[in-house]
């Protein structure tokens, strides 16, 4: 029997209606917690008004913003982290810090049931539960959409649940997609999006220009980095925060970081999705811009390679594992010498490279250059193609003549 549980609480419209619907359904006194990720003023503006409104006994909002940034976005950036070669994992790393601190408030409430409002189709119901598991297998899980007794089975329905028990919401059936925001991103799924035929509106961009408002001109900027991690923009340093805001802002004026992916979930469908990551692109463009000059070639090629495993283990809710540990230890030893700043063009969607420097950098001038050098003479590559091509040149001689 369920006497205290604590529900994730966003604001939205599965949450808002979840509070009165757990107390109906289990009877149980419900601890609304909001996690402040960077979504915005407007999504947590009067969120304790709403959630009391709704049935909460107290609400928690917690600022995990900072954390968010240096314990969980770092590491993917630094890990070069991306998911079928277009999702910046905006949503994905998110849901392990909330969850944690879920399990915290649970613990210092004395909760026996941890609650969340993802939907049975999709992957954030792996990521808070495989955090809770991870962290205290104790607390007992309680997923709504999953539940027998809930029977609402689609937004629209939701909406009607909660104007029949006047619980107070920020969303109307004009604009019903499932948006999900963070410092990081912006992510929108639903509607018309559904049809992959069907072009995104316009209208679906909530942080970043389309290209043809994007500016005609376009703009430089510089980021400095230190072990990997961004530290200052155009030359001022920033807190992680405000790197992020001002870079999302800039970002999004030019229109760059909007991806649109048929994405393969976890639980074996595929889904679309259309994500604005201004501000995270320009990063990810930037830091591999620099590991391009530091980084030497059999390092660089295992990194690529071990971040298709990483971007796995993040987009699969397994933020709490030994192995996603143990590949932060072989990325965080490769950034010891990620020192360097990063020029960039943007323009109309585009991010171009426009210069890197660093003084760990291995490009060396006189060396790439067409002369001679002390460290290398053209005339050695004769032997190394010949013993580089001798496989090739052998299994043709071994061949039978053609008849």
């Amino acid at each position: 029997m369920v006497k205290k549980a604590v529900l994730a609480y966003s604001g939205g419209l599965d949450t808002s209606i979840m509070i009165h619907w757990l107390r109906e359904n289990y009877g149980c006194e419900v601890i609304a917690y909001a996690a402040d990720v960077g979504q915005g003023l407007r999504e947590l503006d009067d969120l304790q008004e709403r959630a009391k409104a709704a049935g909460a006994s107290k609400v928690y909002v917690l600022d995990l913003r900072r954390e968010f940034v240096e314990e969980y976005i770092w590491p993917t950036l630094k890990a070069g982290a991306v998911y079928e070669s277009k999702y910046l994992l905006g949503t994905s790393f998110a849901r392990p810090v909330i969850a944690k601190h879920q399990v915290e408030i649970a613990r210092k409430e004395k909760a026996d049931a941890v609650a969340h409002g993802a939907t049975g189709k999709g992957n954030d119901q792996v990521r808070f539960e495989l955090t809770f598991m991870a962290l205290d297998p104790s607390l007992q899980i309680i997923a709504p959409w999953r539940d027998p007794k809930w029977n609402i089975n689609s937004r629209e329905e939701a909406v009607d649940y909660a104007h029949k028990h006047n619980i107070p919401l920020k969303i109307t059936k004009k604009r019903i997609y499932s948006e999900d925001a963070n410092l990081w991103h912006i992510s929108h799924e639903g509607a018309e999006l559904e049809d992959p035929w069907q072009e995104a509106r316009d209208s679906v961009f909530n942080i970043s220009n389309t290209l043809e408002k994007a500016p005609d001109k376009a703009e430089y900027i510089e980021l400095d980095f230190k072990q990997g991690v961004p530290v200052a923009l155009n030359g001022k340093k920033l807190s992680v925060v405000e790197l992020l805001l001002q870079l999302n802002e800039i970002g999004g004026k030019h229109a760059v970081g909007q991806i649109d992916i048929v994405e393969n979930r976890l639980v074996g469908m595929k889904s679309r999705g259309v994500y604005e990551t201004p501000g995270g692109s320009i990063l990810y463009a930037a830091h591999d811009q620099l590991e391009q000059l530091v980084l030497d070639k059999e390092t660089y090629h295992l990194k690529q390679h071990l971040a298709h495993k990483y971007a796995e283990l993040v987009y699969n809710g397994q933020w709490f594992t030994l192995a996603r540990e143990a590949l932060d230890a072989f990325v965080n030893k490769t950034q010891e010498k990620m020192d360097g700043t990063v020029r960039l063009k943007l323009y109309k969607g585009n991010i171009v490279p426009a210069g890197a420097k660093s003084p760990h950098s291995l490009y060396l001038e006189n060396l790439a250059s067409f002369t001679n050098s002390e460290l290398y003479d053209q005339k050695d590559a004769a032997g190394f193609i010949r013993c580089f091509g001798l496989p090739l040149k052998v299994a043709k001689l071994q061949q039978p003549p053609k008849s």
